[in-house]
């Protein structure tokens, strides 16, 4: 008789297991790896979007503060102190919605620059907004917890100068002389301005920021904002 023939039994031998597990949890962590950096490099973008909608929010916002200049009888619309830039503006709700102080000023925030905005809430009364003006000069320099409720941030900023646009030149508006220069505005004690100072509103106001680098957008920026009868908005 012919011997049987021995067949071999079906299935992985414990080394082929271990190797194709081992294969397998290099595929995953691999995977995992691509997977994290992708979501990390999505969570970037996503955040340096914000970041530049942000800054295009505040600078719109910027112009529409400066667009919306009231007057008031013996008391100014704008004024900058070297610190912080006070500008007196229409309510945008409604038409008896009454004034508002807004404050434009840069601090350092937990060791960062930040670009900041204030604003007053609604101004009925001429003792209301003496108070505001007050206000907003003192939070440029000092600022109460109750006024840093009112603060918005805007973006990372090294620095900011502000010119003046008067008599055809763009000028320091710290300058008495008022000659045009193109140095940085120096930074002066904050002096509040009485309500009943004399109002010279210039024809335009420079604003030149320095962003922080490593942001989405850095280096210097630069928006011109003229009365809409010098020459219209830039």
């Amino acid at each position: 008789m012919r011997p049987l023939n021995k067949r071999r039994p079906s299935g992985f031998t414990l080394i082929e297991l271990l190797v194709a597990i081992s294969l397998m949890a290099l595929m995953a962590a691999l995977s995992w790896r691509g997977l994290d950096g992708m979501t990390r490099a999505q969570a970037q973008m996503r955040q340096r979007a914000d970041d530049v909608l942000t800054l295009q929010a505040g600078l719109a916002q910027w112009g529409a503060d400066l667009d919306a200049l009231a007057t008031q009888p013996n008391t100014p619309s704008l004024d900058w102190d070297g610190r912080a830039l006070r500008i007196l503006r229409r309510g945008s709700a409604s038409a008896g919605e009454g004034l508002h102080v807004v404050a434009w000023s840069r601090r350092a925030i937990e060791g960062t620059g930040q670009w900041l905005r204030w604003q007053s809430p609604p101004l009925t009364t001429r003792g209301e907004l003496q108070l505001a003006w007050q206000k907003a000069a003192l939070w440029g320099q000092n600022p109460s917890d109750e006024d840093r409720k009112l603060e918005v941030r805007i973006a990372v900023l090294d620095q900011w100068q502000i010119f003046y646009y008067r008599s055809d030149a763009w000028s320091n508006p710290l300058s008495s002389a008022g000659a045009a220069t193109d140095g940085p505005t120096p930074v002066a004690p904050v002096a509040v301005t009485p309500v009943a100072a004399q109002d010279v509103t210039p024809d335009g106001v420079r604003l030149v920021l320095t962003l922080a680098p490593g942001q989405a957008i850095s280096g210097v920026v630069t928006r011109d904002w003229l009365r809409p009868t010098v020459g219209g908005n830039k």
